[in-house]
């Protein structure tokens, strides 16, 4: 098998990596580049665990093959803290109880940063709307949305 060799911006950072041309972002990320954040849960796109933003776009990370990324700029749940800063969202993740087992959580929160980088105004229908494609099999959703909007207000305070 050949590899290619891609060059890519991760949460800032800009990383070089060799990877198979059948090689997922999502196993770039975890295999290559030690983010173990990113989870996956079902490799079919379908739970949303993988979630991460390529350029400025949600998408499930075991979609997108790792040249994919090349040139681009990748977020992931490593890059939302600030040092021991954490991002509003996380902050308000654990006020609200809003994660039990923890596997679905990065995604979600990943997910719910780029619905508030797009609309920091979101009602609680758009909320569950944009989550949808996330799957949670522990909290029931409702702590996650009560999350999602109180970050949403505490960052449009700030």
């Amino acid at each position: 098998m050949a590899k290619h060799h891609i060059a890519f911006t991760v949460n800032g950072d800009p990383v070089e990596t060799l990877c198979e041309t059948e090689e997922t972002l999502l196993d770039v990320l975890r295999n290559g580049l030690g983010l173990t954040g990113t989870k996956e849960g079902c490799g079919t796109g379908d739970c949303g665990a993988c979630s991460v933003i390529l350029d400025g776009r949600l998408v499930c990370s075991c979609l997108v093959l790792g040249v994919e990324a090349n040139g681009k700029s990748v977020e992931t749940i490593e890059g939302m803290a600030r040092g021991d800063e954490l991002h509003p969202l996380q902050r308000k993740f654990l006020e609200h109880a809003a994660l039990q087992c923890g596997i679905c959580t990065p995604g979600f929160l990943v997910a719910a940063k780029a619905l508030l980088d797009r609309n920091p105004n979101p009602t609680e229908t758009e909320v569950r709307y944009w989550l949808a494609g996330n799957l949670c099999r522990c909290t029931g959703y409702d702590k996650i949305v009560r999350a999602v909007l109180d970050a949403a207000a505490e960052m449009r305070r700030a």
